[in-house]
This record gives C-alpha cells, sequence and structure tokens, in this order.
C-alpha cells in the first residue's frame, strides 16, 4: 500500500453473554462470540488486512474479541486498550483516529454500535452499492468493515465521505 493510502479497520466485537454482577465492563464473549472471533482472524490474515496497532475498547468482550483475532494473525500486532473507544461516539473516535502517527498506515478499531456503524456510515463514500447498503441497515456483533483513503497523508485529515468500503463482513460461518 502506497504511504498515501490509509486503511481503516472497524471491528464490532463478537457475540457475548450477560454477567451476572450487570457490569457491563465485565461482559465476556460467549462460546459463538469465541468462535467468530477466530474465523474474523482468520479472515483479515487471509485478505492481507493486518493493522499496524490494534485500538481496543476495554470492555472485557473487546479484549476477548482481539486475542481470538490476533491468534489468526501472522505476526503480533501492537495493542492499546483505548478507554475513549468504550461505548464511544462518532466524534470521539475521529478523535481517537486523529491522534494516530502517521507512519501507521492501518489502524484497527475494536468497539462497540452504534459507534462502529457510525464512523463506518460516515467515512464511506464509495463501495460496492451491496456492501454500503448492507452497511446502513445492520453492523452486528463481529462486523468488520475495511475503509481506505486514498492520497491521505495523516490520520487527522480523513474526511466524512472520504473513504471507499473496501469490505464489509456481517455474517461468519460457525464452526
Amino acid at each position: 500500500m502506497p504511504d498515501q493510502v490509509r486503511r481503516l479497520l472497524l471491528l464490532r466485537h463478537a457475540h457475548a453473554g450477560f454477567t451476572q454482577n450487570g457490569q457491563d465492563l465485565e461482559r465476556s464473549l460467549s462460546e459463538r462470540g469465541l468462535t467468530e472471533a477466530l474465523e474474523v482472524g482468520g479472515l483479515m490474515a487471509t485478505e492481507g488486512f493486518v493493522p499496524d496497532i490494534a485500538l481496543i475498547s476495554p470492555a472485557l468482550r473487546t479484549r476477548q474479541t482481539w486475542a481470538q483475532v490476533q491468534k489468526r494473525l501472522p505476526m503480533a500486532i501492537q495493542c492499546l486498550y483505548e478507554s475513549r473507544v468504550y461505548e464511544a461516539g462518532i466524534s470521539t473516535l475521529l478523535d481517537v483516529l486523529g491522534a494516530q502517527p502517521d507512519s501507521r498506515q492501518t489502524v484497527l478499531v475494536v468497539g462497540h454500535n452504534p459507534g462502529m456503524q457510525g464512523l463506518a456510515l460516515k467515512l464511506t463514500g464509495r463501495g460496492s452499492k451491496n456492501a454500503v447498503v448492507r452497511l446502513r441497515h445492520e453492523f452486528p456483533p463481529a462486523s468488520l468493515a475495511v475503509i481506505t483513503f486514498q492520497d491521505t497523508r495523516r490520520w487527522v485529515d480523513i474526511d466524512e465521505r472520504s473513504g471507499v468500503l473496501e469490505h464489509f463482513m456481517t455474517q461468519l460461518p460457525v464452526s
């Protein structure tokens, strides 16, 4: 990927169960979610969607999603547990992205809805019609949106509708 191209990977955590103490931050992945996250990692590795850094919400379910994804990637990826990603809105997520060093060409954010879907919609200007329509209607657990930005030298410069939805995966086979 040329230096002026940025790639953003937005991953909603996989299916979570319920916590016994009612603490949302402590909700863990279900068995289904653990399998989904492994499958996402396999897809990312196969398609070459390997980030330079992973920005992860501190919630247990996002940390577990990342741990499962990382198992399938070809190398260890630097990870930062970013408290601002937890239940973040679009503007907060844009601030987190804008603070990334420009040396990072591919950034993965593992977070929650509605923030993940909202950010993907705000940044996507083009892409296959089918994928864009699906993105407008759904972003279920374990969804991965891959958005590229051409001629963007700095993360802080990504603009509304400037991205191309390169890939949008919403349904994974559960083994």
